[in-house]
């Protein structure tokens, strides 16, 4: 199958959008550890027609190959890929570039020619090198990809000696990691870099991630390839299926099961991709839920070689934030302990995970035998694995984290939460059809698109775990609001006016402008206001109105009572720290809260007119206005003065015929 290279490969797919290139159409120029005839090195050097490998080495010998055709090359690759127990030696060097060659390790010095001395950027009036230090300079090739596939550690961080990296055999190549000259490393084999080499060159501007996550489909195949055979072992032992169907049925299955495991590796690298982005303006989060992780236990700085607060405090200091290494040992983490906790409840026998469980399989498993997948006796591990997996993808590395700190919940019940958002706003569906945009947009609007989906469902999450009692009662929460909210997603359009409306139009255009197609482009503006849909279908429900009018009325509310002012002073408080973003939250919390509270009042008793609200209640509204109009006159708003001002708007929602309650009157006076 060649599922760990492939697996590699998606790795090298992402980095490459961040440099601008698509590997499935770009040239790609590449150095290499490994031969043809290694699983990992091989079938990775033939992922693409487009690669042009300049130099590569393996135990045995140096291929040098300084402008190599892409066409040629492949094609040859492919021959050595396909010759039982090839070496570089077996390259036909008749279809090498100009100066290039093949040349034994063995050799006392290797001539070195004006186009291999371009290629590798080596010092004017360079002849000759001894096989070591023409290795070394391969290793720090200026190329767009570094692709290991062979055994042993080539480079350690400046601060590591040779001893510590624990490789005696490649002492005399080792480069420290601020040599490499390459854009990007692509890790098949294990080990190749230390985890404080991985550092070092991201934080020079390297793109990596670490050899776990690069070689994590060949571990998932084989977890998928066991969880398959019992479940087939469980056929061939109650009669359904011979020894003989069961193998057709295994080999039948092979190529989805490559799919199934490569998009694991997609949604992976994908996460990464976005912490990475993110990790400048979430430095304080992640910073706090390393302190968590390590306190409960779960993960040693020192031993992960994960950056302490100081250094955290540093970074921050100098623009920066964790790299991709450390985001990738802390998804490791927030799985393990995810799926440890979830496992200890009973959300993995919640009937709503059986369509999680069956699309964990094969589409021949699922559909001719799903009995004795429902009755599988890793059932539970299985839909734990992949939900965690699903979730942390989806919602981010410190998603659980940022939860349960602004609600208290546990991981199992924000898991709860956000298997419902997930199904409420189609979380999966929505990420699908931003993602197949591929390279046809620029990655920093992609990125945008993923992260205003992902707003969007962590809104709704929060919503059910501040407003449902726990544990959430998952379907009963999906049936409750799914339909209203396609329905009011669907409608948004005719509903809003003035500042909502502005607001959507502009991003529409913005993204259209972008290259976003129009229809994705006009629902994605959508996005952020969507959460609201929570609050005006709980008001239809209570007031006994239609969802769809209680929309109308919910966005007049907003226009008349110029709620918007509000709206963008909390999303402008700062949240620089834990409670700044815990009142941040809480502020617009409440704010969500008084609107939902007046739009019931207005459909109540002004048979959902704003206006005619406002006109009955004219005094009291007056006042609160005034009092707002001078708040806003300030040149900035804080915590302060714009608690006061919701505090004056939630006055309005215990107005009754135009007379404010004696103590909010007396307040007011105050």
């Amino acid at each position: 199958m060649g599922i760990t290279a492939r697996g590699a490969w998606e790795s090298v797919r992402r980095h490459s959008r961040v440099i601008g290139k698509d590997v499935d159409t770009d040239e790609l120029t590449a150095a290499g550890v490994g031969d043809m005839s290694g699983d990992v090195f091989g079938n990775g050097m033939l992922l693409s027609p487009h690669i042009k490998l300049v130099a590569a080495f393996d135990h045995r010998d140096v291929f040098l190959d300084p402008n190599p055709d892409p066409a040629t090359s492949f094609a040859e690759r492919q021959r050595l890929f396909e010759l039982p127990r090839s070496s570089w030696a077996d390259y036909d060097t008749a279809l090498l570039s100009r100066g290039g060659g093949v040349h034994p390790r063995s050799s006392k010095s290797i001539p070195i020619t004006d186009e291999v001395r371009h290629a590798l950027d080596l010092s004017e009036g360079v002849t000759e090198l001894r096989p070591d230090e023409l290795l070394t300079s391969i290793l720090c090739a200026p190329v767009d990809l570094l692709w290991n596939g062979g055994i042993g550690t080539y480079v350690k961080a400046s601060s590591e000696s040779h001893e510590a990296v624990g490789d005696r055999a490649n002492d005399a190549i080792r480069v420290d990691a601020h040599q490499l000259r390459c854009r990007i490393v692509g890790e098949g084999g294990n080990l190749g870099l230390t985890q404080l080499a991985r550092v070092e060159y991201a934080l020079a501007g390297g793109l990596i991630y670490t050899d776990a996550i690069d070689n994590s489909a060949g571990v998932d195949c084989s977890d998928h390839e066991v969880n398959i055979k019992i479940a087939l072992a469980q056929l061939v032992a109650d009669g359904v299926l011979t020894e003989i169907q069961r193998n057709e049925l295994l080999v039948e299955m092979t190529d989805e099961v490559a799919e199934l495991v490569l998009d694991d590796n997609r949604a992976q690298t994908l996460a990464l991709m976005i912490a990475r982005t993110q990790s400048r303006s979430m430095v304080n989060v992640h910073a706090r839920y390393l302190d968590v992780l390590e306190a409960a236990g779960h993960l040693d700085r020192a031993l992960e070689d994960l950056p302490n607060d100081k250094q955290i405090a540093e970074r921050q200091s100098a623009g920066s934030g964790l790299r991709a290494p450390e985001f990738a040992v802390m998804i490791a983490s927030t799985k393990n302990v995810d799926i440890a906790e979830i496992l200890a409840t009973d959300l993995p026998d919640d009937p709503v995970l059986v369509a999680d469980l069956l699309g964990y399989f094969p589409s021949a498993l699922r559909e001719q035998h799903p009995s004795v997948l429902l009755n599988h006796r890793l059932r539970r591990e299985i839909i734990t694995t992949d939900l965690v997996n699903n979730m942390v993808n989806l919602a981010g590395i410190s998603f659980d984290h940022r939860m349960s700190e602004q609600s208290g919940a546990s991981v199992a019940d924000v898991t709860r939460a956000f298997l419902a958002s997930r199904e409420i706003v189609r979380f999966r569906e929505l990420w699908a059809d931003v993602e197949a945009l591929g390279s046809s947009i620029d990655l920093e609007t992609q990125i945008s698109l993923f992260l205003d989906v992902r707003r969007m469902a962590e809104r709704v999450t929060t919503w059910l775990l501040r407003r449902r009692p726990a544990p959430l009662d998952i379907s009963a929460a999906i049936n409750d609001f799914g339909e209203g909210f396609a329905a009011l997603a669907e409608s948004l359009d005719d509903m809003v006016d003035g500042r909502a409306d502005q607001d959507i139009e502009r991003l529409c255009e913005e993204r259209e402008a972008a290259g976003v197609p129009g229809e994705l482009a006009r629902r994605s503006a959508k996005w952020p206001w969507l959460h609201t849909s929570l609050d005006v279908i709980e008001v239809a429900r209570r007031e006994g109105s239609d969802v769809l009018e209680t929309g109308v009325a919910y966005w007049a509310v907003f226009e008349a009572f110029d709620i918007g002012w509000l709206w963008d002073g909390i999303g402008n408080l700062p949240r620089s720290d834990r409670w700044q973003t815990q009142a941040r939250a809480s502020l617009r919390d409440d704010l969500m809260t008084v609107l939902a509270d007046l739009t019931g009042t207005v459909i109540r008793t002004a048979g959902g007119s704003p206006l005619e609200w406002i006109k009955a209640n004219e005094a009291a509204v007056s006042r609160v206005m005034d009092m707002e109009t001078e708040i806003r006159r300030a040149e900035a708003f804080d915590l302060t003065t714009l608690s006061v001002a919701l505090r004056q708007l939630r006055n309005l929602t215990v107005t009754a015929t135009g007379w404010l309650c004696e103590p909010i009157r007396c307040a007011l006076l105050v």
